[in-house]
């Protein structure tokens, strides 16, 4: 691991900071690391309040697009609300539909399959709506640069509503209204949505339409908070408000889609890292193993004896998932293994019955395990068709770029891709991509990075520090756990490894004379030498609250020792 240290912020700010919030220098230093300089953006942080929402007319087209959904409603028109078949996609179809059903009964959604369509708007889905009447589309997490399928759909006199958040080509479909922040022409204050954000966006802006007010939309908070985790957008502004929220909302009233998916769950309360780890797996599971209308069937039931049915369905296909996973990676440690190919700067692996819907999993295991920019290849059709993730630093899409002379057709952007090609072509692409990621990544990208906030001693962490580092949830991209160094830790004596296998760590670290702390090193087990014979060593951790037996205490998660 290399271990990077965050620059320190400018001295001053941090004294004027401190002074104003009666905080720790740690803590003033933490919050201006994440671009909060003043008492009230402070405020904001600490105390977000749904009023802190931008006006949803301050997007782009947002006008077009009520008024056209108004007219449709006065005129009795069939609405298809389409969406992607991930996480996302399924929740914003499912905000956006139940919230049009709400006050009008001509609603339909579609899901496009995964393998039959593939990605983003599809031929079949307009030609659905044509064979069923239906005149307005409203498309969610998705058509962006559906410049051709949209102009299909004015042929047949279907109008199109655009609601994305994909960066857009040079040239936007000829839609009635694209509603996306990061359009070039548009003013929106920010533009880190999601799908499912700009999804209830629109959902916001109808309601003030209709003499609603926010406090009558908080309901369909739940989605909006498991898009903006599942979809790992940044966790500043107004993905912070809808996401702490919408927490909220799943742990007090959630949708019985919801609450039958986490009613097994042993935890009292759920933190956005549950929601990435326990609920998104099982929506996105509905589409990679079977299809995405059982994602948007689940959230959409009101019923919950129903909805408990929906939920054991898809944690069968979660279960086929994790076991598809896990046969593959195997699989495909093995292929890396028998070609002598660990000390490559890539790791691309093909083999023609792997599952396409768990083909982005291997590709994110294998970059785990060997830490290069990975491919996983399987068959699809008369095709290959590909997963891509890189690692920290390293843009994917550039690389694929510069071998895209072998690829029919590739997308995405600098973490995560995906491709078709020609079986044909498989291994000159192969050794492509290889030539060009040896001859452009820096040796130190080819290391993980943990990136650490500040340097503290045990004595700073205390009571009220555990409860500010508290208040900086819910965490995510631009606003992670703070990781923290100690230096000079020894153990007491008492350390020892736990797991099936020996893998993780248990210690209780001292630093000098310091009160000591219980603390948990998940996969450091093989570094348990590092702390006998009370040894001293620097220990990488966040701060937990270990929740035993109703008893709260401090643990540290450690995340590197040296």
């Amino acid at each position: 691991m290399r271990w990077n240290i965050t620059s320190k912020p400018e001295k001053q700010k941090v004294q004027q900071l401190q002074n104003e919030l009666q905080v720790d220098e740690i803590i003033a230093a933490l919050l201006i690391q994440r671009g909060i300089e003043t008492f009230d953006q402070a405020r904001t942080f600490f105390r977000p309040t749904l009023n802190d929402l931008h006006n949803p007319y301050l997007m782009k087209d947002m006008d077009k697009a009520v008024t056209r959904i108004e007219k449709a409603i006065e005129n009795q028109e069939n609405i298809l609300v389409f969406g992607d078949y991930d996480v996302d996609g399924t929740t914003a179809v499912s905000l956006v539909s139940s919230y049009l059903k709400s006050f009008y009964p001509n609603i339909d959604t579609y899901i496009p399959d995964r393998y039959d369509e593939g990605y983003g708007i599809s031929y079949k889905g307009i030609d659905y709506a044509d064979d069923n009447g239906i005149s307005l589309i409203i498309a969610l997490d998705c058509g962006i640069k559906s410049i051709d399928h949209i102009a299909y759909a004015n042929n047949k006199n279907i109008d199109f509503i655009i609601c994305d958040h994909h960066r857009p080509g040079d040239e936007l479909p000829n839609a009635v209204a694209v509603l996306d922040p990061k359009r070039d022409d548009c003013s929106y204050p920010y533009d880190e949505l999601c799908g499912c954000g700009v999804g209830f966006k629109l959902v916001q802006a109808l309601a003030q339409n209709r003499n609603q007010t926010i406090d009558d939309l908080i309901p369909y908070l739940d989605l909006v908070a498991t898009a903006i985790a599942a979809d790992i957008v940044p966790m500043t502004g107004e993905n912070r408000v809808l996401a702490k929220f919408g927490l909220e909302v799943i742990n007090s009233n959630p949708r019985p889609g919801i609450k039958a998916l986490i009613q097994n769950v042993k935890k009292k309360t759920l933190s956005i890292t549950d929601v990435v780890f326990i609920i998104a797996p099982r929506i996105n599971a509905a589409g990679r193993i079977k299809h995405g209308n059982e994602a948007v069937a689940l959230l959409t039931e009101f019923n919950l004896n129903q909805a408990e049915q929906f939920a054991s369905e898809i944690e069968q296909h979660n279960s086929d998932r994790k076991d598809l996973d896990k046969q593959i990676t195997i699989e495909a440690l093995a292929q890396i293994e028998t070609n002598n190919e660990q000390e490559n700067f890539t790791t691309v692996v093909y083999q023609e019955n792997w599952h396409k819907g768990v083909i982005g999993i291997v590709a994110s295991r294998l970059t785990e395990t060997y830490y290069r920019p990975t491919i996983v290849f399987t068959k699809s059709g008369d095709k290959l068709a590909a997963s891509a993730r890189s690692v920290k630093g390293f843009d994917i899409y550039n690389a694929l770029e510069a071998c895209s002379e072998h690829l029919e057709q590739f997308g995405g952007h600098m973490y995560a891709a995906g491709m078709t090609l020609k079986e044909e072509n498989y291994l000159a692409f192969k050794n492509a991509f290889e030539k060009v990621v040896r001859e452009t990544i820096t040796p130190e990208l080819l290391i993980p990075e943990i990136a650490i906030d500040a340097e503290i001693l045990l004595t700073d962490i205390h009571p009220k520090f555990i409860r500010l580092v508290n208040q900086f949830e819910p965490f995510g991209p631009q606003n992670m756990t703070p990781v923290f160094l100690s230096k000079q830790l020894k153990d007491t004596g008492y350390a020892k490894t736990l797991g099936q296998n020996d893998e993780h760590l248990k210690l209780f670290v001292k630093q000098n004379d310091s009160e000591g702390f219980g603390a948990i090193g998940f996969g450091l087990g093989k570094k348990l030498e590092i702390t006998k014979n009370q040894n001293p060593f620097d220990a990488v951790y966040c701060v937990d609250e270990n929740e035993f037996n109703g008893n709260l205490t401090v643990q540290l998660r450690v995340k590197d020792l040296k």
